[in-house]
């Protein structure tokens, strides 16, 4: 961005500001006029005190300090145009005219400050974001990819639910998962078996391998971030792929993980049948690669694999009914995975009226047509 986009960013909000501010000073203005120009028994300056209400909603203390000196003026050139500036009424009015507008004052500087917060909390949940789930290239060999993340909390950016990918010699590896909670609360356990994820995903040659790895690390640590009253109550759901560059397969296991959608040419959607083991977290003891199953699903070219975590197929409208994920997929198959993801999110916040009540994380991936 050069410096005339800058200034121009800056100078609209600025302008539209200005704009703004000149409704309650006409406000005064009028109210003023009419209150002098009105029959004697008729006595408009109380409203004087929306001036400055009216410009708590889009300006800083400051500025409302300012409207509200503003139209304690005004009703003091009331009373003395009427000879009445010193009279019992025109006195209590001044006072109680000042009185509230100290307050809206107050509430808009204890608002601006809320709002810095939380501007702050923003900001360093998308940090944190930014850190823990790297953003996917837009293409990984031969399959273009993209992602999504809806957290739950206003104030997050981030929470419980989890995505990676990572080349390998022949191909692609990827993870979606689901820890147990939502929100910031549940973002240790997310980064700990990404962590663990990234390690051991170029170690280990198959997924039931990688499985068993993970479900190790997640009974050695996940215990580390459950609160003492929820001790031995984590999990995580994580679904594994691998998909080869040559071929029109591909690999998953999953752990208590849904499977995922697999859209096709002509809107069909199906749903592959997998065979899943316990969410990683719940083992008995020492995991082995013989406890999870390899589970091979055909993924032709001008496929698209759609993963997903709980927060999608278990979010509701007002009525409870649940969010017709594979219905709604169905219209889009043909799209790019941006576009299918932009359009799933749009439709999903719909149906929800705009806030979740879960996590939710979306990946598309589409092996492109072989030319």
């Amino acid at each position: 961005m050069d410096l005339g986009q800058r200034l121009a960013a800056v100078r609209q909000p600025w302008q539209r500001n200005h704009a703004l501010l000149a409704i309650p000073v006409v406000l005064i203005v009028v109210i003023m006029v009419v209150d002098i120009l009105a029959p004697s028994d008729v006595h408009l300056g109380p409203l004087l005190v929306i001036a400055p209400a009216l410009t708590a909603s889009f300006a800083g203390p400051r500025t409302t300090a300012l409207i509200g000196v503003l139209a304690i003026a005004a009703q003091a050139y009331i009373g003395l145009h009427f000879g009445a500036l010193f009279s019992r009424t025109v006195v209590v009015q001044l006072i109680a005219l000042a009185v509230l507008s100290c307050l809206i004052v107050v509430f808009c500087a204890v608002r601006e400050r809320k709002g810095r917060e939380l501007a702050q909390v923003r900001s360093v949940s998308e940090a944190a974001q930014h850190v823990l789930l790297w953003p996917l290239p837009d293409r990984i060999g031969p399959l273009q990819t993209a992602c999504l993340y809806l957290a739950a909390e206003d104030e997050a950016q981030i929470g419980g639910d989890l995505y990676a990918a990572t080349r390998t010699e022949n191909g692609a590896r990827v993870i979606i998962g689901d820890v147990r909670g939502k929100g910031l609360a549940a973002v240790g356990e997310a980064a700990l078996l990404l962590g663990a994820f990234r390690e051991s995903a170029h170690q280990q040659t198959t997924l039931p391998a990688l499985a068993a790895a993970l479900e190790r690390s997640a009974r050695r640590y996940l215990p580390d971030f459950a609160p003492q009253d929820e001790a031995g109550e984590s999990f995580v759901t994580a679904l594994l792929l691998d998909i080869p560059d040559q071929g029109h397969l591909a690999r998953m296991t999953s752990c208590g993980h849904p499977a995922p959608l697999l859209l096709g040419p002509g809107h069909t959607v199906t749903l592959p049948d997998l065979h899943p083991a316990p969410p990683l977290g719940v083992g008995a003891g020492g995991a082995t690669p013989d406890d999870y199953t390899l589970d091979e699903v055909p993924f032709e070219p001008g496929s698209t694999l759609l993963l997903y975590t709980d927060g999608v197929i278990e979010a509701r409208d007002r009525a409870g009914g649940f969010y017709p994920f594979a219905r709604r997929a169905a219209q889009w198959t043909d799209s790019t995975p941006e576009v299918l993801l932009h359009h799933i999110r749009r439709d999903l916040l719909a149906h929800v009226g705009g806030r979740l009540g879960d996590d939710a994380a979306l990946i598309a991936l589409h092996r492109a047509p072989t030319r």
